[in-house]
């Protein structure tokens, strides 16, 4: 089976993320695979269920912090997304030969940010489940534009910050325990696949945030 990136985009990108915790990647998804994921999403809408924070028993709707709904995706339910699941293979087979990180496993949903909806200033980890390593989020957005609100806000190690537009088929690649980062408030619909890379599989147990 052939790659979907080539190593020396990948290299590239795995260097970034070494130096400075992040990695930003535009058009990370081609055209086929971009409008596959878009039309899944949109035929899914029914099924989305509003985001909680905090992990297993602790989870809680809190619209205060967080107004997004979800789409838990599983690949054996969601088989006929093969290049989709193909792609996360890939990715976890780059993260685990160049940056040794000993990946077993991932975890992701779709994610729907309505008008109005955002998430306040948060890591991606928990003192009760601390296996997520990478976050990756590719953006679903057809013709976003400035205004459009959505943006995700990233904090850097001295206290700045900068704004992400969620772009169609940008992925953003962090590293989970050591990138504080907000969704801003969306002034329409906002659409992403997000997820985390995992140190264990996800079936040591479900997360619903």
């Amino acid at each position: 089976m052939s790659a979907y990136h080539d190593l020396e985009d990948w290299l590239s990108w795995m260097d970034d993320i070494s130096s400075k915790d992040y990695v930003i990647i535009d058009n990370f998804l081609r055209e086929e695979l971009y409008l596959e994921m878009k039309s899944f999403l949109l035929g899914k809408l029914p099924n989305f269920k509003e985001a909680g924070i905090g992990a297993h028993s602790d989870n809680q709707i809190d619209g205060k912090i967080r107004g997004d709904f979800t789409y838990w995706l599983d690949r054996k339910r969601d088989a006929q997304l093969e290049m989709y699941w193909n792609l996360l293979d890939e990715t976890l087979h780059i993260f685990n030969r160049y940056c040794y990180l000993s990946l077993s496993g991932y975890e992701f949903h779709l994610a729907h940010y309505p008008s109005g909806g955002h998430y306040d200033k948060h890591l991606d980890q928990f003192e009760s489940r601390n296996n997520r390593m990478i976050s990756m989020i590719i953006y679903l957005n057809d013709d976003w534009k400035h205004g459009d609100g959505g943006e995700l806000e990233i904090f850097e190690k001295d206290g700045s910050s900068f704004l992400v537009e969620p772009l169609a088929a940008r992925c953003v690649l962090f590293k989970s325990a050591q990138v504080p980062h907000a969704v801003l408030k969306a002034q329409k619909s906002r659409f992403s696949l997000t997820g985390w890379l995992l140190h264990q599989p996800s079936s040591v147990g479900k997360l619903f945030v």
